[in-house]
Order: structure tokens, then sequence, then C-alpha cells
């Protein structure tokens, strides 16, 4: 797969990026206590498909899985990614949640995620919520042409790890762009200087995904749901970005 996007299409990805962000931002800003997950999912969809858009996860499958069944993403406390919406899932004071959408716009995709309190929390949970944030930013300057992925996975992982949490090895960033997910792996722990070269043109999806207590996971029952091993809780945060010759461009925000 060519893995450079033309001008034209980064162009597309730009426009579908600026709905996906500004559907996350207001999906973001109704999570409260007493809302459910799949409320917040109803929300996601209405607003994507109202600003032209599609939901890029709902029936989304790969390696033999069984199709999402949600357009967002829901993750809550010591679950990790893919959490599932639900009914019977209410939101509650001191609770953490993932929020993970994709959108499809003009035959193109973008990927964003962001974890939000529910109502007011606790410290540990406040600062696990700004490591996960700021992580994701020391990576997104580590992007531009010449760099290499494992720049990227070094910023990512020296960063949490010297705030004391740890970073999800199971799980990576990803190319996105003419699919939901594509080449190349883009790791959140590595060696800088290590890896596949960036080259201008190239859109990666950097989501650096941090836990409290140990970097190990599992999948629940649902086969979509992964959570922290220990229960501790877990943050995720995700941006779609355009490498350039000097930096990148954030498509998400």
């Amino acid at each position: 797969m060519n893995l450079i996007k033309t001008p034209e299409e980064i162009k597309i990805l730009r426009a579908g990026g600026r709905i996906l962000a500004a559907t996350l931002k207001q999906v973001a800003a109704a999570v409260k206590p007493g809302v459910t997950t799949l409320e917040l999912n109803a929300l996601a969809e209405k607003l994507l498909r109202g600003a032209g858009a599609e939901p890029s996860f709902l029936n989304y499958s790969t390696h033999g899985s069984s199709p999402y069944p949600a357009t967002l993403c829901t993750s809550v406390d010591s679950e990790v990614v893919h959490g599932i919406p639900k009914s019977s899932v209410i939101l509650k004071t001191g609770q953490i949640i993932g929020l993970d959408l994709g959108c499809c716009y003009q035959g193109l995709f973008t990927d964003s995620a962001i974890t939000v309190p529910v109502g007011k929390i606790d410290d540990p949970a406040v600062k696990l919520i700004q490591v996960a944030r700021d992580s994701l930013v020391e990576a997104i300057k580590r992007v531009k042409a010449g760099a290499t992925l494992g720049d990227i996975g070094f910023a990512v992982q020296s960063y949490i790890e010297k705030n004391g949490f740890s970073v999800v090895r199971d799980l990576v960033g990803h190319g996105v762009g003419y699919a939901v997910h594509e080449e190349p792996a883009v790791p959140n722990f590595g060696k800088a200087g290590a890896g596949m070269k960036l080259k201008s043109g190239m859109v990666i999806a950097i989501e650096p995904m941090v836990n409290i207590g140990d970097w190990q996971v599992k999948v629940l029952d649902d086969n979509w749901t992964v959570a922290t091993m220990d229960g501790s809780l877990s943050a995720h945060f995700e941006h779609t970005v355009v490498v350039t010759d000097d930096g990148c461009e954030v498509l998400t925000q």
C-alpha cells in the first residue's frame, strides 16, 4: 500500500478531521453522572452523520472478529480501549471514560480519542489523564520527515515512565487514511532512531494508552473490550497527524 497521501487526499482528511474533532468535543461535553454510554454513542453517530460523515468503527471487524456493534468506543476506568456502549453502563461521579471515535469522510478515514472525568475525580486520576494527554503532545513534537517511529515511541514511553505510569505494549497506533487501520504500526514505546523513517505525506494515528498500574492487559468476554490486567485505571488519547518536511499537522483538532 502506498503510505503517502496526495495533497487532495490530505485536504479531504483535514475536513474529515475537523468533523471528527467537533463531534468528539460535543460528546465529551455530554459526559456527566447518570448518562449511559449508549446515549453517548447515539450522540456521536447523530453528529457525525449530520455533518455528512460516516462512523468508521460501526460494523468494523479484523482478523475474523465479530463486527464492532457501535459508532463510539466507551472505555470506563480500567477499560483501556474498545469498550462497547451499553444502556446498562450508567456513568458515576469519580469515574473516567475514554472516548474513541473514527470518521469516514468522502472515503477517507481519521481517528481520535480523549479521556475525560465523570464529575469530580481524585488526584491520581487527574494526574493520569494529564500525563496521558501530555505524552501525546510530546510524541507529536517528534514527528517530521526523517524522524523514525522509534522516536515517537521513545518520546511517549520516557515521558510516561518518568511520571510513574506504564505504557501499554500490546496495542499500538497505526497508519490511517485509506482504511481504519493501515501500515505502519506506531508503538508507544521503543528506541530513539529505530524503526521506519517517516516521509512527508504519511498519515498516522498516534495513541498513547497509559495505565496507573502494570502495562499488561486482557481482552474481556465480549471479545472487544481491552482492560488492565491488574484492574488499575487507564487513559487513552489519540490524534491523526500528517507528516510534513519540518513537523506535522494535527488533523483532528
